[in-house]
């Protein structure tokens, strides 16, 4: 019986051990709320004052902090490190929130988060301001970007998108209202396309009218007819299609000034017109010229996409522009239009210098992360802002179906605009066995 018993129980300790390493790999949330989270809060705990004077993290007291623990307390004086505030657990991490003392800056801890990551285990820090004198610790258990799994509460809202997952397992969102302008780079299979296949996910679920510019004879975003406005696939038509937004941009204008404001978002609801954002794909065919007489033609898509990139935020045309490639090379007005593209997002790049087309301007640090993404994370990328801030993304795995599905539910959506009325896609009826017809047969573009 002894003998029996301690087969079982040498049996059971196996399983127990077997399911957690199970657990790791294929289910690290499992794992991470069983057994990650209370190791590392636990590491955390005991080694917190010891680890933040080794990195350099603490100040010395103020002269009556001092006084009062050399006279009073009968303690010799100890350097302060930030005071923690608060710890909570999530599904992928821990959250700290500091209380930083006098001395002691945000930039201080971002340097120093490599040196915090080796010390407590985790797979990465991040270091997040919430206001002023408060920062967050992000810790991070495993790696969240193996397995994208998108956070359940992230819904398109307003005018954001949340069409990826940062290293620090929270949503990346493609907020219009903070960066109405963008460019997307990255090279062959790096996920450019999934990444807009998320974002026209979400947009199609908002009240906006997306326009679509695919000049590879739309072969990405023809599938998504039901929801677009308008979709042009030669550079002819593109420049017939980006001279009607720009005489949209001056009659929208003339109406923020005819009621005194100078924003759309000021007008009320009822006279708002519709929000559009414009979609490029590969916008180098938009650039590159065949023959002389092309000359006219490009000259007249550059000067309409600069001017909308540089007025049209305040009347809702928003870009979202994406290639391969984006700099000097492509000829005049290149760089003069990149530099309107507040937000940047780099995939996987052939080379260093196209990643610096897309980040040295806005955050010069991310530049060698977006180097050396590997060829088997497609998706993965990194996202910067003109506000030197930047953090590593990847987008989630989505279907074209699961897109165009999307498109036809909310085909009802898609505003009524007689200025992008020559340029609407033919959409046609569904058949009688997947039930009525969302959207009208709409004319073929000339």
């Amino acid at each position: 019986m002894t003998d029996l018993t301690m087969w079982l129980e040498g049996a059971g300790a196996l399983a127990g051990a077997g399911g957690l390493g199970y657990a790791k790999v294929r289910a690290p949330r499992v794992y991470w709320s069983l057994v990650g989270m209370p190791v590392t809060w636990g590491r955390f705990t005991f080694s917190y004052r010891s680890t933040m004077d080794v990195c350099g993290l603490t100040v010395q007291p103020s002269g009556l902090r001092a006084f009062m623990t050399r006279n009073v307390a009968r303690r010799d004086v100890q350097p302060v490190p930030p005071k923690i505030r608060r710890v909570r657990g999530t599904s992928t991490g821990l959250r700290v929130t500091l209380r930083l003392p006098a001395g002691l800056e945000p930039a201080d801890l971002m340097a120093s988060s490599e040196r915090l990551r080796h010390a407590w285990g985790v797979h990465s820090v991040t270091v997040v301001e919430t206001k002023p004198g408060f920062v967050e610790l992000r810790l991070t258990g495993y790696d969240v970007l193996r397995r994208v799994r998108m956070p359940r509460k992230a819904r398109p809202h307003d005018m954001a998108v949340p069409v990826a997952v940062r290293e620090d397992g929270t949503a990346f969102e493609r907020d219009y209202r903070k960066a109405p302008m963008a460019l997307t780079l990255g090279a062959n299979h790096s996920g450019k396309s999934m990444y807009q296949r998320n974002l026209i996910k979400g947009l199609a679920q908002l009240p906006v009218a997306l326009v679509g510019i695919d000049c590879k004879r739309g072969v990405e975003q023809s599938a998504f007819a039901p929801r677009l406005s308008a979709l042009v696939t030669t550079p002819d038509d593109a420049a017939s299609l980006l001279g009607v937004l720009v005489a949209e941009m001056e009659d929208r204008f003339d109406l923020l000034s005819r009621h005194g404001v100078s924003d759309l978002w000021e007008l009320p609801a009822e006279l708002r017109p519709v929000p559009v954002v414009v979609l490029v794909d590969e916008v180098a065919e938009l650039f590159l010229i065949s023959s002389k007489k092309d000359e006219e033609r490009r000259e007249r898509i550059v000067t309409a996409l600069i001017r909308l990139a540089q007025m049209a935020r305040a009347i809702g045309i928003y870009l979202e522009i994406c290639g391969q490639r984006f700099g000097s090379d492509l000829g005049k007005g290149a760089t003069m239009l990149r530099a309107q593209l507040t937000g940047r997002v780099v995939h996987r790049v052939n080379d260093k210098q196209t990643a610096e087309m897309g980040l040295a301007d806005v955050a010069p640090d991310a530049v060698p992360a977006a180097s050396l993404i590997p060829m088997n994370r497609p998706g993965t990328a990194v996202a910067a802002d003109s506000t030197g801030g930047w953090s590593k993304i990847r987008t989630p795995n989505t279907s074209r179906d699961e897109v165009v599905a999307v498109c036809r539910e909310f085909a009802h959506l898609v505003p009524d605009l007689p200025f992008l009325e020559p340029f609407r896609p033919y959409v046609p009826a569904l058949a009688p066995t997947s039930g009525p017809s969302l959207v009208k047969p709409r004319p073929v573009t000339e």
